[in-house]
């Protein structure tokens, strides 16, 4: 028909294409809106916890007068504390390499640069609030054989007694600042980044009792490391979609 009608000396008009919206404009706004909900609803779900005064209640189950049981045995100790931190080492290995040589090909340069960059700041940035924190450690206060008392993190300034620097969960880091994969994955990856976040929370959640059952820490400080994390990939996920 097309052929019959230009041998007519007629022409079909031109079909018109239109610039098509960019594909990730809509998954963009997706990600934005479902990032801002996690973290205002994990926001609620702190303030609740901290507002309840289970923190000390908790804590006490694991430790007593003379101290915590659990501090330097062997499973928390050595695997869970010191083992944990070297397979953090390693696993930053493999997000160093991943930059060089693609270990997710269908990433883009930036995803995987971003998703170094990610868990780098949170991994610094827990320590330098941990360091200026005057909230001191489960194991540092009188009544489990220390020398101060109990301080709500929320007392900003208000000394305890104790060296303090405990505020929030350094170890827990360890595995809440690799949610920075959750993001970089999901585009490309979305069964995988869903693997990913559920595997770092269970892990993340293993080393907050970790700690809490040494008297490292309370459950509060690891649900601020994780809410934390959270909310520092979630502005740097945002970040790299706005770079053309």
């Amino acid at each position: 028909m097309q052929e019959a009608l230009s041998n007519a000396g007629m022409r079909l008009p031109a079909t018109v294409t239109h610039p098509a919206l960019p594909a990730t404009q809509a998954p963009s706004r997706h990600f934005l809106w479902s990032d801002l909900l996690v973290a205002l609803l994990g926001l609620a779900m702190l303030l609740a916890w901290d507002g309840s005064g289970l923190d000390l209640a908790l804590v006490r189950h694991w430790g007593d007068a003379q101290g915590f049981a659990w501090r330097e045995h062997w499973l928390t100790a050595k695997v869970l504390h010191e083992g944990g931190r070297a397979a953090a080492w390693l696993l930053a290995l493999v997000l160093i390499v991943n930059c060089f040589k693609p270990l997710w090909p269908r990433q883009t340069r930036t995803e995987r640069l971003g998703w170094l960059a990610m868990t780098v700041f949170c991994v610094v940035l827990i320590p330098l609030l941990k360091h200026q924190s005057q909230t001191s450690c489960p194991w540092d206060l009188a009544e489990f054989g220390g020398v101060a008392h109990y301080v709500s993190h929320w007392h900003i300034g208000v000394a305890d007694g104790g060296p303090g620097r405990c505020f929030p969960s350094g170890h827990a880091s360890s595995a809440f600042a690799f949610l920075s994969g959750f993001f970089a994955l999901r585009r490309a990856y979305p069964r995988s980044a869903r693997a990913w976040l559920l595997g770092v929370l269970l892990v993340g959640t293993l080393f907050g009792w970790t700690q809490m059952a040494r008297g490292a820490h309370y459950a509060s400080h690891t649900m601020w490391t994780a809410w934390i994390c959270w909310c520092c990939c979630a502005v740097g996920a945002l970040a790299l979609r706005r770079r053309p």
